[in-house]
C-alpha cells in the first residue's frame, strides 16, 4: 500500500516559506591549511660610521733604523746578557750592623777612679750644702727639721728616675726624641756598639740635639745618650759608632751620674754663696755711699764673718775655691777613659778620624775669628794658663796621642 504525503493544511496561518526548514551549506568554509608566514621586520638604520680622527704630524724619530733590503732577511742576533750592577763602594769606616747573638755582661756599670774622684772633690760642696739645708730646715720646720734634711738627701735619687731624666734632657740640655728616619739610622749603630760592649741597649735612651754645625754628643744622668744632627747625618756609621761608644764609656765608668749627683748636692751651697756675695756687695756699696768709715766697718765685719766660717767649717770653703780646677782635671781624665773604652771596642781608627775632623773645625773657626779681628783692627787674646786649667776636655793632640797604642798594627797571634 502506498502512502501519499499529507497536503498542507489550508488553515495554517504561517506562510509556506516559513514553514520550510532553513537550508545550510553542506561544505564547511575553507580555512588555511599551512602556517602563515610572518611578515618581515622593519628595517632599522645601522650604526653611524665614525669618521677617523685627523692625522697630526708626528715628530721625526731620533734614531731611525736603516731599511732592510728586501732581498736579504736579517740574521738573528745573539742575546746580550745584562751587565751586573756594581754596588757603590762603602766608606772606609763603614761597619756591619747585622743582628747577631748578644752576650750581656753580669755587671754592666761600675764607678772607676775618675767617678770616685769626682765624688770626693764634691764632698766639701756636699757638706756646705748640708749646713745650708739644716739651717733652712730649722727656720722653716723647727723640730721637724730632720724631715727636710732627709727629703733633700733622697732627691739625689731623681737623677736615675726616667721621667725626671726626660725633663732634664728637654729643659736643660735642649734635646728631643729622634724622628722615625733618625731612629732607623741611629738604632742599628747603637745596637752594634752595645753588643760589642756586652751592654743591654734598652737600658739607655737615645736623644737628638738640633745642631747642624757642631760634631758633638752627650752622656748625662743615668740613661741619656744624645748626639747632634750634624754627627748623625754627616758621619759614616763607623764614626758615628765611635762617638756613641765614647758616650757609652762615660755611662759604663760612672762619669755621667757621678758628676750630676755631685752637682746636685752642691747646688744649695752654690745658691747660698751667690746670695751672700750679692748681699755683701750691696752692703759695701751702700756703706761707701754714706762714708768711708762705714765702708771700713762693714768690710771688717764681713772679714770676721768669713774667718769665723772658715774656722767653723774646718777650711771647707777654701777647698770649694780650689774645686773647679780639680773637677776640670778629673773631667779631662774621664774623657781619656771614654776614648779608651771606644778604642777597646774596635773603634780606634774611627775615633781618630772624628778627632781629626774636630781639630780641623776648631782651626777653621780660629782662622775666621783671627780674620774678623784683623778686619776690626784688633787681635785675639791668647788663651791664658787659667783657662787651660779650667778646660774640661783635653786638646785633640793629647787624645790622639793616647789612642796610638790602638792605632798601631797588632802582631799576629
Amino acid at each position: 500500500m502506498t502512502t501519499t504525503p499529507n497536503p498542507p493544511d489550508s488553515t495554517d496561518p504561517r506562510p509556506a516559506a516559513e514553514t520550510a526548514p532553513p537550508q545550510y551549506p553542506q561544505q564547511p568554509p575553507a580555512y588555511p591549511t599551512g602556517p602563515t608566514q610572518p611578515s618581515a621586520p622593519p628595517a632599522y638604520p645601522g650604526p653611524v660610521q665614525q669618521t677617523p680622527p685627523p692625522a697630526y704630524p708626528q715628530p721625526p724619530a731620533q734614531h731611525t733604523a736603516p731599511p732592510v733590503p728586501p732581498q736579504s732577511s736579517p740574521r738573528p742576533q745573539p742575546a746580550i746578557p745584562p751587565q751586573p750592577t756594581i754596588p757603590a763602594p762603602l766608606h772606609a769606616h763603614h761597619i756591619s750592623t747585622d743582628q747577631r747573638r748578644v752576650y750581656l755582661k753580669a755587671h754592666q756599670r761600675h764607678a772607676d777612679a775618675t767617678a770616685l774622684g769626682s765624688l770626693l772633690i764634691y764632698l766639701p760642696h756636699f757638706l756646705s750644702s748640708l749646713v745650708v739645708v739644716s739651717l733652712v730646715s730649722l727656720l722653716v720646720l723647727g723640730d721637724l727639721a730632720f724631715l727636710g734634711i732627709l727629703g733633700w738627701l733622697l732627691t739625689g735619687l731623681l737623677i736615675f728616675h726616667r721621667p725626671t731624666e726626660s725633663t732634664l734632657a728637654r729643659r736643660l740640655l735642649g734635646l728631643r726624641h729622634p724622628t722615625r728616619e733618625e731612629f732607623s739610622r741611629l738604632a742599628p749603630v747603637w745596637q752594634e756598639v752595645t753588643a760589642r760592649a756586652g751592654v743591654d741597649a734598652q737600658n739607655y735612651e737615645l736623644w737628638i740635639e738640633e745642631n747642624d754645625t757642631d760634631l758633638n754628643a752627650v752622656a748625662a744622668a743615668g740613661h741619656i745618650v744624645g748626639v747632634t744632627t750634624f754627627a748623625l747625618n754627616r758621619l759614616p756609621n763607623g764614626e758615628l759608632a765611635a762617638v756613641l761608644a765614647h758616650e757609652l764609656g762615660h755611662h759604663v765608668g760612672g762619669h755621667a751620674w757621678a758628676s750630676l749627683l755631685g752637682y746636685w748636692y752642691a747646688l744649695p751651697a752654690r745658691l747660698a754663696y751667690r746670695v751672700i756675695r750679692f748681699l755683701a756687695l750691696v752692703t759695701l756699696r751702700v756703706a761707701a755711699f754714706f762714708s768711708v768709715l762705714g765702708f771700713l766697718v762693714i768690710a771688717l765685719f764681713l772679714g770676721l764673718f768669713a774667718f769665723a766660717t772658715l774656722t767653723t767649717l774646718y777650711g771647707l770653703p777654701l777647698l770649694i775655691l780650689a774645686a773647679p780646677y780639680a773637677l776640670a782635671a778629673v773631667g779631662r781624665r774621664a774623657e781619656l777613659r771614654a776614648d779608651q773604652h771606644a778604642a777597646a771596642l774596635g773603634f780606634a781608627p774611627m775615633l781618630a778620624s772624628v778627632l781629626h775632623q774636630m781639630h780641623g773645625a776648631d782651626q777653621a773657626a780660629k782662622q775666621q775669628a783671627a780674620l774678623a779681628a784683623r778686619a776690626a783692627g784688633t787681635q785675639l787674646p791668647k788663651e791664658s794658663a787659667i783657662a787651660k786649667l779650667l778646660a774640661t776636655h783635653p786638646d785633640h793632640h793629647t787624645r790622639l796621642h793616647h789612642l796610638q797604642p790602638w792605632l798601631q798594627p797588632q802582631p799576629p797571634r
